[in-house]
């Protein structure tokens, strides 16, 4: 890979994060006002979102998927706009913040936000792998 390739993909990245930050801050502030209801928090709707999305384009952008993209592309998606959006250590801090006065509350929320993002990896995986067949 040329130098000019990993800048290329380095900006990808660093756009698709700026955007993926933004769209869960976006969200953050259009569910400010509900009431903390596992996984129905700002970082539990990103994490099921992003985990579908980033299921789904892996899949669709991969080998034998059905749209061909380049590495910035890829990158550009799964590790800057999926990785901005997604925000694993911040639900460890809702967690956290969670279990210090609702533990029973604390547990339900990782548990639900956990299998909720396999499952929706898992079908943006199989919506995927069918529209490129």
């Amino acid at each position: 890979m040329t130098r000019r390739e990993t800048l290329r993909i380095y900006l990808a990245i660093g756009c698709g994060a700026a955007l993926g930050s933004l769209l869960r801050f976006l969200v953050a502030v259009g569910t400010g006002a509900w009431p903390v209801v596992p996984p129905y928090t700002a970082t539990g709707i990103v994490n099921i979102a992003g985990s579908f999305v980033i299921g789904f384009f892996a899949t669709i952008t991969g080998p034998g998927g059905r749209v061909m993209m380049g590495p910035a592309g890829r990158q550009f998606v799964m590790g800057g706009l999926c990785g901005g959006l997604t925000t694993f250590s911040a639900m460890s801090l809702d967690t956290l913040i969670l279990l210090l006065d609702r533990p029973g509350v604390a547990a339900l929320y990782l548990v639900t936000v956990v299998l909720l993002s396999l499952g929706a990896v898992f079908a943006g995986h199989a919506l995927a792998a069918r529209l490129s067949r």
